[in-house]
């Protein structure tokens, strides 16, 4: 008999003689075989490989597959209903020429609305690269939101692009309006209206944005180095603490601290090249620019290398 060991709370079969030989699967068979004596340690293995054969001359179109997509528990009816095929034969119609077997319940129009809204949404996600964590969460507020009708009126395209801001901002990885507007077809005001509705109506918040959520984000797309990265968190964090911009948005807090980090190094942006990554107007740049500049060298890390000193960079 074989014996069984617990590795990390999970069942092992092993061959009794040989405990740590690598089992051998003979698929055609169902068995497992040690190499090392040939004893067959476990039979009627399940085959998880297809279970059908392809050929050259079978059309591309044909699915030999026996079973349907996988259970979608966001659907109200877990997404397993059975669609009859066409007839072809004689015995699938009646002596009038009607058929026989006939779908008697098709998808509700509530189902098709939210998978047609879980495809936006998949295709919104893939636009700015989130993960399926984000998908699968902004999936279940738009269901919440759509089940609830509190939102009736709204189209759904702004219902899924106000849901994924939501998600974003619940996972931790916040975007911007600009940024989900971009990848949707709604304006920025629309899905403003949406998110502040759908907060209220699900009786949920979300975590107040600050200047690191982007920080990281911009710079990287800017293609800046660690130390101006770190330089422009420490700015940003610091003109907050010292209430140098009150009032102002964080976006454009950290455009103007990236702004001014890059200023003081060798790798220079300019407002326009820090403002297309933002997504904020050189003019708002220039506005927080100007509010933290008379505190320049109270805001930089005590280790930051200049490349221009502080009472070099531009006052704008």
């Amino acid at each position: 008999m074989a014996s069984t060991s617990r590795t990390d709370a999970l069942p092992r079969v092993t061959c009794p003689n040989h405990p740590d030989a690598i089992l051998v699967e003979d698929y055609r068979a169902g068995d497992m075989i040690c190499p090392e004596c040939g004893l067959v340690v476990g039979d009627r293995v399940i085959d998880v490989g297809s279970e059908w054969r392809t050929f050259s001359n079978d059309k591309a179109t044909k699915d030999p597959s026996r079973v349907g997509d996988a259970q979608n528990p966001l659907l109200s009816n877990g997404d397993l209903s059975t669609m009859i095929g066409k007839g072809t034969g004689a015995a699938s119609f009646d002596e009038f020429g009607n058929s026989k077997y006939q779908n008697r319940r098709t998808m509700s129009s509530s189902d098709r609305a939210m998978m047609n809204a879980f495809k936006e949404i998949t295709t919104m996600a893939d636009r700015i690269n989130l993960p399926r964590n984000i998908v699968d969460r902004t999936n279940n507020l738009f269901k919440q939101v759509y089940e609830q009708k509190s939102l009736k009126g709204r189209a759904n395209d702004a219902i899924a692009s106000a849901c994924l801001y939501i998600a974003c901002r619940q996972e931790g990885v916040p975007r911007t309006f600009k940024e989900i507007c971009a990848v949707s077809r709604i304006s920025k005001k629309e899905i403003g209206r949406c998110f502040k509705l759908i907060l209220k109506a699900l009786e949920t918040s979300v975590d107040l944005i600050t200047t690191g959520d982007f920080m990281s984000r911009f710079c990287s797309n800017l293609c800046l180095p660690k130390q101006v990265q770190m330089a422009a968190t420490h700015i940003a964090r610091k003109a907050v603490e010292l209430d140098l911009v009150p009032g102002r948005s964080p976006i454009s807090v950290a455009a103007a601290a990236i702004y001014m980090a890059s200023q003081a190094s060798a790798e220079k942006r300019t407002q326009k090249e820090i403002g297309d990554i933002a997504g904020v107007a050189d003019v708002t740049i220039r506005q927080s620019y100007r509010l933290i500049y008379p505190r320049a060298p109270d805001l930089f890390p005590s280790d930051f290398k200049f490349d221009t000193p502080v009472d070099k960079l531009p006052q704008l």
